[in-house]
C-alpha cells in the first residue's frame, strides 16, 4: 500500500516512531529525526504533509519552504517557535498539546511557592552549613501562613486554574487575571477576578505566571509590576521565562523588597551563570540564600506526562489529516 500522507517527526525525544506509525497507521509514511541528532534536511520538509515538531524552530524563512504541509502540531504546551503569522498565511494549521502536563505543572508551581513560603531550602542549606548552630527553627526567612496570603495568578488556563484551586485548598485568597477568560469562570471557581493587571498584582504576597510567551506578554512582569506586589512577596515562573524581566527580578530581590523567587524557566535555556542573578545564585551569595530556587525547565515531566505529550500530539495530527477535525488550534488560528 502506498503512502497516503507523509509526517516529519523533526526532533523526535522519543528513541523510534514505533509508537506514531500504530497511531497513524499504514497510509501514512513516519520520517524519524531525533532531537540532538543531526536536522531534517530541507527535502523532508518540504515532502511533509503534516509535521510533529519539538524543539526546533519553524520561523517564517522555513515555512515558505513546506510546499505540501497542512499542519503543524507543537510537541508541548507552548507554540512561540512556531511562526503563526506565517502558517496562517498559507493555511497550515497550528496545534499544541495543551493538557499533557496540566497537574505536573500546577504541583510544581505550588511545589515552588511551598519551598519559599516554608524556607524549606533556607533551612536546608543552613542546617548542611552548620548542624547544630544553625539549629534555629524561628530564623527570620520567608514563612508565612498560606492562609493569610492573596496569591496573584496571571493566566488562567486549565494549568493556571489547577494552581487556582490547589491553592484555595491551602485557604489562599486567589485573585486572578486573565483577559480572554469567560466571565464567570471565577464564580465556578470560586476565586476573583481582576478587572486589570495592576490590580491583580496590586498587595499580592505571591505571584504564579502561566501564561503564554505572546508579543504582548513579553516581558509582562518587569520593575513596575514587581514593585505592585506586597513587600516580601515570591513570583513563581513556570511558564515561560521571558515572561519576567531579569534585570527587574535581580534588583528587587538584591534590595530586599521581594522575598524570593522560584523559577522553571528562563529567558535563555540551557541557563548560563553570565546574568547577575544567575552568577549570584551559582556562586551561594549569602544575600540571595533561600531566596532563589531554579529547577531546568522540569515542572511539565512525570512518565505518565511524556508518554500522554506524545499520543496526544500524534492523534491530534491524525484527526486533521483523515478527517480534518481541528484540535487544539492555538490563538489565532481558528
Amino acid at each position: 500500500m502506498s503512502a497516503r500522507f507523509r509526517v516529519l517527526l523533526t526532533d523526535s525525544p522519543y528513541a523510534d516512531a514505533d509508537l506514531e506509525r500504530s497511531i497513524l497507521g499504514p497510509e501514512v509514511e513516519i520520517v524519524h529525526f531525533r532531537d540532538g541528532g543531526a536536522p531534517p534536511p530541507d527535502e523532508a520538509w518540504r515532502r511533509a504533509d503534516g509535521i510533529i515538531l519539538f524543539r526546533l524552530f519553524c520561523r517564517a524563512e522555513r515555512v515558505a519552504t513546506l510546499e505540501r504541509c497542512r499542519a503543524i502540531v507543537r510537541l508541548g504546551v507552548g507554540f512561540d517557535r512556531v511562526d503563526l503569522d506565517a502558517c496562517r498565511a498559507r493555511n497550515i494549521v497550528v496545534s499544541n498539546v495543551p493538557d499533557y502536563g496540566t497537574t505536573e505543572v500546577a504541583d510544581h508551581a505550588i511545589g515552588l511557592l511551598l519551598t519559599l513560603r516554608r524556607a524549606i531550602v533556607g533551612h536546608h542549606d543552613a542546617l548542611r552549613e552548620d548542624l547544630t548552630g544553625n539549629w534555629n527553627s524561628m530564623s527570620a526567612m520567608l514563612q508565612r501562613r498560606m492562609g493569610a496570603q492573596k496569591l496573584a495568578v496571571v493566566g488562567l488556563g486549565r494549568i493556571g486554574a489547577a494552581v487556582a484551586l490547589r491553592a484555595r485548598a491551602f485557604g489562599m485568597r486567589v485573585v486572578f487575571f486573565d483577559p480572554f477568560v469567560a466571565q464567570g469562570t471565577e464564580h465556578a471557581l470560586g476565586i476573583e477576578r481582576a478587572p486589570t493587571l495592576a490590580a491583580c498584582l496590586d498587595g499580592a504576597d505571591a505571584l504564579t505566571l502561566h501564561a503564554p510567551l505572546t508579543s504582548d506578554t513579553r516581558g509582562m512582569i518587569g520593575a513596575t509590576e514587581l514593585a505592585r506586589l506586597a513587600p516580601g512577596a515570591v513570583v513563581v515562573n513556570t511558564a515561560r521565562g521571558p515572561l519576567v524581566d531579569l534585570d527587574a527580578l535581580h534588583a528587587v530581590l538584591k534590595s530586599g523588597r521581594l522575598g524570593g523567587a522560584g523559577l522553571d524557566v528562563l529567558p535563555e535555556e540551557p541557563a548560563k551563570p553570565d546574568h547577575p542573578l544567575l552568577a549570584a545564585y551559582v556562586a551561594r551569595a549569602d544575600w540571595l540564600r533561600g531566596r532563589l530556587i531554579v529547577t531546568p525547565h522540569a515542572a511539565f515531566f512525570s512518565p505518565e506526562a511524556w508518554a500522554d505529550m506524545r499520543v496526544k500530539a500524534t492523534e491530534t495530527l491524525r484527526l486533521f489529516l483523515f478527517e480534518g477535525v481541528r484540535r487544539n488550534v492555538v490563538s489565532g488560528q481558528a
